[in-house]
């Protein structure tokens, strides 16, 4: 119990901390250029991986911020769901208007309860986030279709020796979960997906951005 609290208290300051960056980080940018450069990185992103989202499909943008990649998805039916959606509101940089093909949902990723409803499932950015990576990952599971595919990203650590450290106190506050590669893998299959692929998108200093190709195990 006591760890399920430290858990709970780790992700309340790492949700406080994201909307404070947020706010700051975006004050620097017009919603113009912000929106035309993030449009630029998914479309980028997207070519790397060789993902080719058809017009129609359905897709979950899982923790969507405030441009996901549904911006760049207008010929999909997306759902869109954030636990911060009412902090980006305020935002002039969220614009769900322009999205018409989008429906918007306010909560956590561990409350989803959709089955079997998405061709394409959009975990990028975000499980580090999570308050119950592992209930996060079976509710994502749950809801792809038994033929679609999830793709989902993590900041891996480099150096499992530190892994610890960063684990029992974070480095990095917004990111309340810190493992190593082969710990993410774990937690995937435990989930049950099967891993198709792994892509490294960006390597870092102390931790390396991976993208997984997932399905239904």
């Amino acid at each position: 119990m006591a760890k399920k609290q430290h858990s709970n208290l780790r992700w309340k300051i790492a949700q406080w901390a994201e909307i404070r960056w947020w706010r700051r980080y975006l004050s620097e940018k017009t919603p113009e250029d912000y929106l035309e450069q993030k449009a630029a990185y998914w479309q980028r992103v997207m070519k790397e991986l060789g993902i080719a989202v058809p017009s129609g499909s359905t897709v979950l943008d899982a923790g969507c911020g405030p441009a996901g990649i549904f911006i760049v998805l207008d010929g999909a039916t997306v759902t869109a769901v954030d636990p911060l959606l009412e902090h980006y509101q305020a935002l002039p940089h969220f614009q769900p208007a322009r999205h018409v093909s989008a429906t918007f949902r306010q909560m956590a990723l561990e409350d989803l309860s959709e089955e079997a409803m998405y061709d394409y499932v959009f975990c990028l950015n975000v499980i580090n986030h999570v308050a119950d990576m592992q209930l996060a990952l079976l509710r994502l599971r749950q809801a792809l279709k038994p033929d679609g595919t999830c793709w989902l990203s993590v900041d891996a650590h480099r150096y499992p020796i530190l892994q610890p450290v960063f684990a029992a106190i974070p480095g990095d506050v917004l990111h309340p979960h810190q493992h190593t590669l082969p710990q993410y893998e774990t937690q995937v299959k435990r989930a049950g997906f099967s891993i198709l692929r792994r892509q490294l998108l960006k390597p870092g200093g102390l931790f390396d951005y991976w993208v997984f190709e997932l399905k239904r195990a």
